[in-house]
C-alpha cells in the first residue's frame, strides 16, 4: 500500500529538515521532492510552521511507540528493560540518519515550537523517572537521581546530532557502525552505573 500524500510530505520534510536544516528547506523544495504541487502541500499543511509541528508530532509519536514496544518485549528486569529502550531509540537513528539532524534542529527552534515538542515528550520522561525511582526503591537498581540518568541518556543521543565534531575528535565516526559502537558503550555504561 502506498503511503498517503500527507505521510509522504511528512517523510520528505523530516529527511530534508534533518539533512539540510529547517531554515534551508522551502515548501517548494519539499513539494518537488514529494512530486506534488505546492498547493497540495499547503492543503495538508497551511504553513511551514504547521508542517514542522506535524514533523515533530510524528517523530515524538514514533518515539513513544518504539519505546513502548521495546518495554513490552523486554523481560521484567530493569537492566534488561533499559537495554531494550537504548537499543530501540538508536535503531531508527541507524536506519534513518536524518532523525539525528532533526534532533539538532529542535535545539534551534523558536520557543513555542520547542515547547510543543517538550509537551509531547514530557509524559514519556515522567514515566521513565517514575519507573527508575520505583526500581531503585525496590533495590533492583542502584540509587541515583532518575532525572539525571535520563538526562545523561538524552545528552548522549542528542550529542551525536549536535556535537559530531567533538565526538570525532574523540575517535567516533558518524556512521552506522559508529552509532552501534556508541549505543553499545551507553548500554555498558548504564549497566555498570545502575547494577545494584
Amino acid at each position: 500500500m502506498r503511503p498517503s500524500t500527507r505521510d509522504r510530505i511528512l517523510t520528505s520534510a523530516t529527511d530534508l529538515f534533518g539533512l539540510r536544516g529547517v531554515d534551508a528547506v522551502s515548501l517548494d523544495l519539499i513539494a518537488t521532492d514529494v512530486g506534488v504541487a505546492k498547493q497540495t502541500l499547503l492543503y495538508w499543511f497551511p504553513s511551514k510552521d504547521e508542517l514542522l509541528e506535524g514533523v515533530l508530532a510524528q517523530a515524538a509519536a514514533e518515539l513513544v511507540l518504539v519505546i513502548d514496544a521495546a518495554l513490552r518485549s523486554a523481560p521484567d528486569e530493569p537492566l534488561e528493560r533499559l537495554d531494550a529502550v537504548v537499543r530501540a531509540v538508536f535503531r531508527p537513528a541507524v536506519r534513518r540518519p536524518a532523525l539525528l539532524g532533526l534532533i539538532r534542529e529542535v535545539s534551534r527552534l523558536p520557543a513555542g515550537v520547542a515547547e510543543q515538542l517538550t509537551g509531547r515528550v514530557q509524559p514519556l520522561a515522567q514515566r521513565a523517572h517514575a519507573y527508575l525511582q520505583a526500581e531503585m526503591n525496590a533495590g533492583r537498581l542502584r540509587r541515583a537521581d532518575p532525572g539525571l540518568i535520563a538526562a545523561l541518556c538524552y545528552a548522549t543521543v542528542t550529542g551525536i546530532a549536535t556535537e559530531p565534531e567533538a565526538l570525532r575528535v574523540n575517535g567516533w565516526e558518524p556512521s552506522a557502525a559508529g552509532l552501534r559502537r556508541l549505543r553499545d558503550e551507553l548500554r555498558a555504561f548504564l549497566r555498570a552505573a545502575l547494577a545494584p
